[in-house]
């Protein structure tokens, strides 16, 4: 078999082949796991086995609707079946149980990206989104849940990106849009010297500090209430950290932005943001490709950004000595800086 044959869409009998109809089946599997997770199944079944009928009447669901539901979490492989007792498989047990360490509370995020989704086709044709999309007026279970997905993400990668960066003449952070503060507190691990602080929105800012106290962080990394499309950032620091903001921006607020990050700033301070940062063909990284659409179901203006159009909106601002540097998940670093008075 030739590897490198580019798989067709059609095969020599002009029938779609078995991978296009698994993508277009993909979405089964996905409400499958998304409405277990939803109902709190795994978490019901943490303390040992049940029957569905069991199950049912403690999660208040019909129990012909949930015994089906189960047996097809066994196919996945998300739950055990012996006699007509159901359990969590060990992979289940791991990341779906709430509370335990690993739990992948993102899900519930994801849950809500589900409906913004089905509106996909709409968006095509109307060219914006055609969802309720203002932070503010989503409600709590969707900025908690949200937050939640943010911080499970950025606490585990947000000690390899600190890495990347340079650190000798940085005291004072500014994390803008920083949710949980994941990135403001790894800063803080990174070089105790560090005064970070978290820029964020007044409803997000009660659960950064709730995160912040919870990690043990009270005291060591600060928070500011406001809106960085109308609100002064401040001044004085040596580095103001992006990540994931300008997919959420059109072009002219990510121009506005990066100019009062750079207002912000100390001589010889650093802009660093953290994007997926797409080729000029927007093809690469296919992870940004697929975000795009994210951005344009859930999003007034949203998008991924190329390297060119980043770059340019850094030195439209007034920094210099740009450079990239590849981080995680399919994300770079774009790193702008204000040179001191004498230096280019």
């Amino acid at each position: 078999m030739n590897k490198n044959k580019k798989e067709t869409v059609f095969d020599s009998d002009g029938l779609f082949p078995d991978a296009i109809m698994q993508t277009v089946m993909a979405f089964q599997k996905s409400r499958i796991l998304l409405t277990a997770f939803e109902l709190e199944l795994f978490t019901e079944l943490a303390g040992g086995s049940l029957t569905s009928e069991a199950a049912a009447k403690r999660l208040g669901v019909d129990k012909r609707a949930l015994d089906r539901l189960m047996n097809a979490l066994c196919v996945m492989e998300l739950l055990e079946k012996k006699g007509n007792l159901f359990a969590n498989t060990p992979a289940a047990q791991k990341f779906l149980v709430k509370g335990n360490p690993d739990f992948l509370g993102g899900f519930y995020h994801s849950n809500h990206l589900w409906d913004a989704w089905g509106t996909l086709t709409r968006a095509v044709r109307s060219g914006k989104s055609v969802i309720e999309r203002n932070i503010d007026d989503r409600g709590e279970e969707w900025l908690t849940a949200f937050i939640s997905a943010m911080h499970y993400r950025a606490s585990r990668t947000a000690p390899s990106v600190i890495a990347k960066l340079d650190l000798t003449n940085v005291s004072r952070v500014l994390d803008v849009g920083g949710g949980s503060g994941a990135f403001a507190m790894a800063f803080v691990k990174a070089k105790e010297t560090i005064k970070a602080v978290v820029f964020d929105l007044p409803n997000v800012i009660p659960l950064t500090r709730g995160y912040i106290e919870q990690e043990g962080f009270h005291g060591k990394v600060d928070t500011v209430m406001g809106d960085y499309h109308t609100d002064d950032l401040g001044g004085g620091y040596d580095l103001i950290f992006l990540s994931a903001v300008i997919h959420s921006n059109s072009v002219e607020q990510n121009i506005k932005l990066i100019h009062k990050c750079t207002q912000a700033l100390n001589p010889g301070g650093q802009v660093v943001i953290q994007d997926f940062i797409m080729n000029e063909a927007r093809t690469e990284p296919g992870m940004g490709a697929i975000f795009a659409l994210n951005m344009l179901v859930g999003t007034e203006a949203g998008d991924t950004f190329t390297e060119k159009e980043v770059k340019d909106w850094l030195t439209l601002a007034g920094l210099s000595m740009i450079t990239r540097v590849e981080s995680t998940m399919g994300n770079s670093l774009v790193i702008g800086r204000l040179c001191a008075p004498g230096r280019k």
